[in-house]
């Protein structure tokens, strides 16, 4: 396989000599992207391993706290090909696919049918307020996310590889919206919220965004061993208690066929997750172990990734709405109350969760 910039391989007969490379990879790949950006480490953590495990990202979070700037770093130092797409009512799915154009042969005269790729045939598509466009749109960005190809006049295009879909929405802001139906937002690995920055990292902000320093962060990663990653992260073996961990937690949500519900499920849930929560769970706990160094997956790894791979897959109802609870509220309460091991988490010692 192909040697990283710095000279090293991912390849290893080694599993614990692999993992320490792409660790070693990762602190690089952070290094690089915090010479333009500024502090979000959980955010900028939370959109790797989604990347490291071929997934599809959802940002929330108010404008103006880059979130573009945080995706174009990001494709940069993995020379990825980045196109940004700027999501409006009137736009149209040709205007993200493509369409046939009429060529004519001026030395013939014959005319045919030419395809103009659209800026969805990149690697990595910012799908800038992807709920300010109608749901035919939206349709259309689905398949690509699901697929990994486009379809024009009946011919399948596949896209390039890696394809990741980064899409940002404004939680404030909703008037003239299409929210997502539940089915696209379950497409998305992740859904990521983007905080305001402490005062130290907004004063370093303001330093460096007024004046003439401007940094390019250099490659760390090619396409070629991103795909690599992804392929370790699916290697990274796991243990039965832990899927069954994992498991339990969604299947915690499921009011409607959960007689033993939790009481804030039943008080505030009206749907609880399905089985992609599961196998996201599970597949996010693989890349936060590498990443953290491990070389198995423990309970903390599963704990750590439950909120961004849940929130958006349970649905509050209105009891939720009117108490001001929020479903990351309902998902820590059942992290208390779903034990590792199986076992009531105040009498069983339980097992080791922690993170190396």
């Amino acid at each position: 396989m192909q040697d990283t910039p710095s000279g090293h391989a991912f390849a290893s007969s080694d599993s614990a000599s692999s993992i320490a490379q792409v660790r070693t990879a990762y602190d690089r790949l952070r290094t690089e992207i915090h010479r333009t950006i500024v502090g979000q480490d959980e955010v900028l953590e939370q959109v790797l391993i989604a990347m490291f495990c071929g997934g599809h990202v959802l940002l929330e979070g108010v404008p103006g706290l880059a979130k573009t700037l945080l995706v174009s770093t990001i494709a940069r130092a993995m020379s990825l090909h980045f196109t940004r797409i700027q999501f409006t009512p009137d736009l149209m799915p040709s205007d993200m696919t493509g369409t046939e154009v009429i060529e004519e042969d001026k030395s013939t005269g014959t005319r045919q049918l030419r395809f103009v790729r659209g800026p969805i045939f990149a690697n990595m598509i910012l799908a800038d307020e992807i709920n300010r466009t109608p749901p035919k749109t939206q349709a259309a960005l689905l398949e690509a996310m699901q697929e990994r190809q486009v379809t024009s006049g009946g011919v399948a295009m596949a896209l390039p590889s890696p394809f990741f879909v980064l899409a940002t929405q404004n939680p404030i802001e909703q008037e003239g919206t299409y929210p997502l139906p539940e089915a696209q937002l379950d497409r998305f690995m992740f859904n990521v919220r983007i905080g305001y920055p402490n005062e130290a990292d907004e004063l370093e902000i303001v330093r460096k965004t007024t004046s003439r320093e401007s940094v390019e962060p250099e490659v760390v990663l090619s396409t070629a061993q991103c795909t690599e990653i992804q392929s370790l992260v699916r290697s990274i073996p796991v243990a039965d208690h832990v899927t069954k961990y994992a498991v339990r937690i969604v299947r915690a949500t499921r009011v409607r066929e959960n007689d033993d519900a939790l009481p804030i499920c039943r008080d505030y849930l009206a749907w609880g997750a399905g089985p992609r929560a599961s196998q996201f769970l599970v597949l996010a706990a693989k890349a936060k172990a590498i990443l953290s160094g491990a070389t198995h997956v423990t309970p903390a790894h599963v704990e750590a990734m439950v909120l961004p791979v849940m929130r958006h897959r349970i649905v509050v109802n209105f009891n939720a709405e009117a108490d001001g609870v929020k479903a990351d509220d309902v998902l820590r309460t059942i992290l208390t109350h779903v034990h590792p091991d199986g076992t009531d988490p105040n009498t069983s010692k339980g097992l080791d969760l922690s993170v190396r």
